[in-house]
């Protein structure tokens, strides 16, 4: 899982085509380079990764959620080439990766004029100000996660085809909606336990600005397919084990020929003469 800092966050939303677009190409290039790299897998991967903006209170929180083999295609594509037990690459090294890719490419659109900021961000349109604003973020840590999956492969596809389709709340969490607000209940990843579960509730403005926040762009992709995964590389990489077959030699069978024998009484109809015109 890869996930934008709160520094980036905080304006993405009113970049959403943009930075989103980004998170997924600065984080598929992350993937397949260190994969790639002989001194940690030295293989061609496959990736599907599913986008959520959303964490459990309706708050901005961008994120990329990925679903990757365990190994990938030798470099040249001769065989697979298995990761380690319960380890696939470095989230260190990913993380200081996908922080320069994410940073430098933001930095160029924002150079290019192509941000827009609102508000309390407009500010942030002049490049120094941008410039001290992701300062801290060239410092700190961006989250990488990545573990696999405890109930097997199809528990984590259950998981993400949940929320492939689903928008920032569903129904069942709903408790209220009342003059003071709509009430709902959420999870405080904070806390442990069955304290975890926490209700809510927003004025319904705020609900509204909430819900908002993650209703993406018209003809916007969330779930995109890289590497090996990736239409136009799935044939083409591929490795495939022919299957030894024992050729049958097969004899043609000569049969008897069959006469048949037309209806006792029957006879050859004889044709009609036909009258032609003159």
């Amino acid at each position: 899982m890869f996930t934008l800092p709160a520094e980036v966050a905080v304006f993405a939303f009113h970049n959403k085509t943009l930075v989103y677009h980004l998170l997924f190409k600065a984080a598929s290039e992350t993937m397949l380079t260190i994969a790639a790299d002989p001194r940690h897998l030295g293989a061609h991967i496959g990736i599907t990764a599913v986008l959520h903006t959303w964490g459990s209170a309706m708050t901005h929180h961008p994120h990329l959620h990925m679903i990757v083999p365990g190994g990938g295609v030798a470099l040249d594509g001769k065989r697979w080439v298995p990761s380690r037990p319960a380890f696939l690459l470095s989230v260190k090294v990913l993380g200081k990766l996908f922080r320069r890719l994410f940073l430098t490419r933001l930095l160029t659109l924002h150079d290019a004029g192509r941000l827009v900021f609102f508000g309390s961000m407009a500010h942030l349109a002049e490049r120094r100000a941008f410039l001290r604003h992701l300062a801290p973020v060239r410092k700190k840590r961006w989250v990488v996660y990545a573990k696999p999956p405890f109930a097997g492969p199809e528990a984590v596809l259950a998981y993400l085809s949940r929320y492939t389709h689903r928008v920032a709340i569903s129904n069942r969490r709903l408790i209220a909606f009342e003059e003071a607000g709509v009430t709902f209940r959420y999870k405080d990843y904070r806390r442990d336990g069955a304290d975890r579960q926490r209700v809510m509730t927003l004025a319904t403005d705020e609900f509204i600005r909430r819900f908002l926040l993650h209703v993406l762009p018209r003809g916007f992709h969330r779930i995109r397919h890289y590497g090996l995964l990736a239409g136009g590389s799935r044939k083409g990489c591929l490795v495939t084990r022919p299957r030894r077959t024992r050729r049958r030699t097969v004899h043609p069978v000569s049969r008897p020929a069959v006469r048949t024998r037309e209806p006792l009484g029957s006879k050859t109809p004889t044709p009609k003469p036909r009258l032609q015109d003159r």
